[in-house]
């Protein structure tokens, strides 16, 4: 399956570089990162290795992405874009019918009129509204696979389902370390705090 899966990463930044590095020591049969930046492209496919292309595209240009997508002849395409650009992404795998991965989701905006009494788009709606459509076309959409939720969620229910017999809580500590001038944030405890009542099965 690997060799015969084409993947274009969208963004080559902190997350896009490295994962494409990571896809192509994995064997797949072609790998291409893209960003709006063609030199940063350029820069990430040279560190990724000999075999891996660059583009140049704009991620929020649905139309583009679409022409890039079916000029490189991906299978699939990994959004490591803002989530800003999730949908035109999204929209745009879906018009070729392309498997669709993102690490972030559709995002959520207010109520228009009434934004603290009622909700407004929820996170990932625009993505989940298509659920339909995207199962009668027999296309693979895996969406808000970033750390947490994403990675963290598989990760915990694999200890549920082969570590533990009980786990009450499972507690997730994100390594950002975003500083803002003038501005003190909240830091987690160094020492971390252990799951409650996780037993290993006999």
């Amino acid at each position: 399956m690997i060799a015969q899966t084409k993947v274009l990463v969208l963004g080559a930044g902190g997350v896009g570089a490295p994962a494409a590095a990571l896809l192509a020591s994995r064997g797949f049969a072609q790998v291409v990162v893209a960003d709006l930046d063609p030199t940063r492209a350029r820069l990430a496919a040279e560190r990724a290795g000999d075999t891996v292309e660059h583009a140049a595209v704009d991620a929020g240009d649905t139309g583009a992405v679409a022409a890039l997508l079916e000029s490189s002849g991906a299978t699939a395409v990994l959004n490591a874009c803002d989530p800003r650009f999730v949908m035109p992404v999204f929209e745009a795998a879906g018009r070729t019918g392309v498997t669709y991965l993102d690490m972030a989701m559709s995002l959520s905006s207010p109520h228009p009129e009434r934004p603290h009494e009622q909700t407004g788009v929820l996170l990932g709606e625009l993505q989940f509204a298509q659920h339909d459509a995207w199962v009668e076309r027999g296309q693979l959409a895996v969406c808000g696979m970033g750390v947490e939720p994403g990675l963290s969620d598989v990760l915990a229910r694999y200890a549920a389902d082969h570590l533990f017999s009980e786990i009450d809580e499972v507690a997730v500590r994100d390594g950002g370390d975003l500083v803002v001038a003038g501005h003190r944030f909240p830091r987690p405890s160094r020492s971390g705090r252990p799951l409650r009542s996780a037993s290993t099965r006999p």
